[in-house]
């Protein structure tokens, strides 16, 4: 399915919602307060992201759609943080959003300890909009619709998705015949009686109903419960089990969770609406858009805090899906084949090496530091210089050994799983895509000299500094060659 991306360029979806601006700072907890019963951050970094509809409009732009966001903010400081961030993110549209005077931009400052949230502080104002503004919204989304291919109300319940805003909103868009997709917040589906696909959570589909939705025939009973009141499929999203389509017509479809680790579910709804509108733009399938976003949600929420997923993120998962999770033979396998796999390697929980090198004559201190990086890892991953990035490195004689003679004993070698070759003078583009979560490298390097150590480190990986033997090179070995 991973094909399917290349669709999703230039396509355009009308975005109307709560805007608001997510704030973290981290540090260690390492005592109590003598002032209160209370945990001592010592903070070590802080950032700013979009969230709720504002993470919604990141999450397409990053999949390369045009997006038209229509919201309110207020005057202030955490607007003009939040704009900016919006304008930074992608083709973002941010001409339609309200500023109201007075109104407060919906913050919300997450404080964490050691990648555990300890307290949550929200600034909000959600009083009902006065009429000039819900006009005003109202105007917005109706130019924001004309212009788009799929139309996307993420209600947060803070105001913005009135009544009449709804209303207006789902008209227009019947008038237009644009699909509309709806992240709901209110109890009462009835509201969004006009939408397509609703995208609730089990809490959310509980609420509406109050019907238990936790097996998957509870679910289907609730699903049917609420389309009596929206006349929508129901896409219900179902943490730990996956995800379910419920049509209107035909069988529901189950699909389970691609997630491997869980940090933080938060804003995993937004990743879903957003792929899913994303690919109805773009003329996909309904059940191939919901397997996409059921990988989207795998990926998202193994990062921590609001966070999107990008487009190589989800061809890489898209891809995993057809690869073998058994390989560890050596072979050797072209980028696409070797991104597939390490997704698959990581399904299973296994560690993913990367040594990289020309490997030109095997030899001991070679055989040593791939022995010291198979330990290290579950499976090895070794990049080799192509014969023509060989000879711009080391000269016009070099190498002696062609790039699949070296590839083919590099794969002989007992703990190195596949084998692949890059052509670039170092392979960082390589690790950017691979992203492995450790690299090996001899300790003739520091770590700040190892290219790719940034990227690793910054998903959480590591370096590993290889010790060396000594007398051991392949210049000295074709030197002696040379000689005799």
């Amino acid at each position: 399915m991973e094909h399917y991306l290349d669709r999703l360029t230039h396509r355009r979806v009308a975005l109307i919602g709560d805007l608001m601006l997510d704030c973290y700072i981290s540090g260690d907890v390492r005592r109590i307060s003598p002032e209160a019963p209370v945990p001592v951050l010592q903070v070590s970094g802080q950032r700013s992201v979009a969230g709720g509809t504002a993470n919604v409009a990141t999450n397409l732009a990053a999949l390369g759609l045009q997006v038209n966001v229509v919201g309110v903010v207020g005057d202030d400081d955490a607007r003009q943080e939040l704009v900016t961030l919006l304008a930074t993110g992608g083709d973002i549209d941010c001409s339609s959003i309200v500023t109201i005077p007075g109104r407060r931009t919906i913050k919300k400052l997450r404080i964490i300890g050691a990648h555990q949230q300890i307290v949550r502080v929200d600034q909000e104002d959600t009083d009902l909009l006065a009429a000039e503004h819900e006009a005003a919204i109202i105007a917005a989304a109706r130019t924001a619709i004309d212009a788009c291919d799929v139309v996307v109300i993420s209600d947060y319940g803070k105001g913005v998705c009135s009544d009449a805003v709804l209303s207006a909103v789902l008209a227009h868009a019947r008038l237009r015949w644009k699909t509309v997709l709806i992240d709901p917040k209110r109890t009462d589906f009835s509201a969004y009686r006009g939408a397509s696909i609703i995208t609730p959570n089990r809490k959310e589909l509980f609420e509406a109903t109050r019907l238990p939705c936790e097996t998957d025939a509870e679910a289907r009973i609730a699903a049917e419960r609420a389309q009596e009141a929206c006349g929508a499929a129901i896409l219900l999203t179902r943490s730990e089990k996956g995800m379910s389509l419920f049509p209107l017509d035909g069988a529901p479809l189950h699909l389970p969770t691609v997630a491997q680790d869980v940090f933080d579910v938060s804003g995993a709804g937004d990743t879903v609406i957003a792929v899913v509108a994303a690919a109805v733009a773009a003329d996909i399938p309904l059940a191939d858009a919901i397997r996409m976003a059921n990988h989207a949600a795998g990926i998202v929420v193994s990062k921590l805090g609001t966070a999107c997923v990008t487009r190589d993120e989800l061809a890489a998962s898209l891809a995993a899906e057809n690869a073998s999770p058994s390989v560890n033979d050596g072979r050797l396998l072209d980028w696409n084949d070797l991104v597939a796999q390490r997704w698959a390697w990581a399904r299973e929980k296994l560690v993913v090496g990367f040594a990289n090198g020309c490997f030109d004559l095997l030899h001991p201190g070679h055989v040593s530091l791939l022995r010291q990086a198979a330990a290290c890892c579950d499976r090895l991953v070794v990049a080799l210089n192509s014969d023509a990035s060989v000879r711009r490195l080391k000269g016009p004689s070099r190498p002696v050994q062609d790039e699949g003679a070296r590839a083919l004993v590099m794969g002989a070698i007992r703990g190195v799983s596949a084998v692949t070759l890059f052509d670039q003078d170092t392979p960082l583009e390589l690790i950017t895509a691979l992203k492995p979560d450790v690299i090996v490298k001899g300790a003739d390097y520091t770590e700040d000299q190892v290219v790719g150590g940034d990227v690793v480190r910054a998903r959480g990986g590591r370096v590993m500094l290889a010790r060396l033997e000594a007398g051991h090179s392949t210049s000295r070995l074709v030197a002696v060659a040379n000689r005799s």
